[in-house]
């Protein structure tokens, strides 16, 4: 699997509430949820971020309460991959729950700026930044994990071996 995209850069520790804020909660519309997508990190950000972009953060990103709806905002507003140097727990589980692919890499999340352009190999853990032309490596994901991604998260991909069956 390879992602291509632009990427908006974060810092450390953005958790749940700087993700999706707590005031939000009272939906689980997708939809609803993408337009306050790290609303309290970067207030424009809802309306800057475009479908096929990337997010590329320091330490601890998804730190914080457990709820899926982080990652779910995060998916829902077109982001199609999160790179950081590393996540929180729980955040990493929910994340491949719901089929957002995420990928731990502490030189990326040092080297690539905002606005570059990279290209990651999932099956290799490679990222490029083809803006600088750099290469980094992060942590492959799994196939049973590329499996879960590839069939849209865990509850999707249990509908599909139960069909199979």
């Amino acid at each position: 699997m390879k992602i291509r995209g632009k990427t908006w850069k974060f810092g450390a520790d953005i958790d749940t509430d700087a993700i999706i804020p707590a005031r939000y909660l009272n939906t689980s519309d997708p939809k609803e949820l993408a337009l306050h997508v790290m609303e309290d990190a970067d207030p424009e950000f809802p309306k800057k971020v475009r479908p096929g972009d990337i997010i590329v953060a320091d330490k601890n990103f998804g730190c914080g309460s457990s709820r899926e709806h982080a990652p779910i905002a995060i998916k829902a507003a077109g982001i199609q991959a999160v790179v950081a140097k590393s996540f929180a727990r729980i955040f990493f589980r929910n994340a491949f729950n719901i089929g957002l692919p995420i990928f731990e890499s502490p030189e990326a999340a040092d080297r690539i700026g905002e606005g570059d352009e990279i290209e990651i190999d999932a099956d290799r853990g490679v990222i490029t930044n083809l803006t600088k032309n750099e290469q980094y490596q992060a942590k492959p994901i799994p196939p049973f994990m590329q499996e879960l991604i590839e069939s849209g998260g865990l509850v999707e991909w249990t509908k599909k071996k139960i069909r199979a069956a």
